[in-house]
């Protein structure tokens, strides 16, 4: 009875580690955003901007979007620029009018997690 008390608690110690282990992996498997060009909330004063959103792992470039959610609701898909480091999202935004926008992304991480997300900013009267 001993015996298999102590196995008991050995295994659902392993067990327990083993979850750990996996949740830790799974939380590291997706990519998210470090740093925004725009940064989340900033106001920009001109009518043309350079798009740039920075993530912890590198971005399958081809598989991953962007688009720019205008003051009236519309929706325009930015072209990623190919040229970047393999970790960074870029893109040039044209024709910003005064209002609020917002940076919808989604990536795919090399590691085929998918992740998304929206960075709000607001161009200046």
């Amino acid at each position: 009875m001993r015996r298999r008390s102590a196995i008991y608690r050995v295994c659902a110690s392993w067990g327990a580690a083993v979850a750990m282990a996996v949740a830790a992996c799974s939380a590291l498997a997706h990519a998210i955003v470090v740093s925004s060009q725009p940064a989340a909330g900033a106001v920009v004063k001109q009518k043309d901007a350079a798009i740039e959103l920075r993530f912890n792992s590198r971005i399958d470039h081809r598989r991953s979007r962007l688009f720019l959610i205008r003051p009236d609701g519309t929706r325009s898909e930015l072209v990623i620029l190919d040229e970047t480091r393999p970790e960074l999202v870029a893109a040039h935004a044209k024709g910003l009018t005064p209002g609020s926008y917002r940076i919808r992304w989604q990536v795919l991480s090399v590691d085929g997690h998918i992740t998304r997300g929206d960075i709000p900013f607001s161009v200046a009267q």
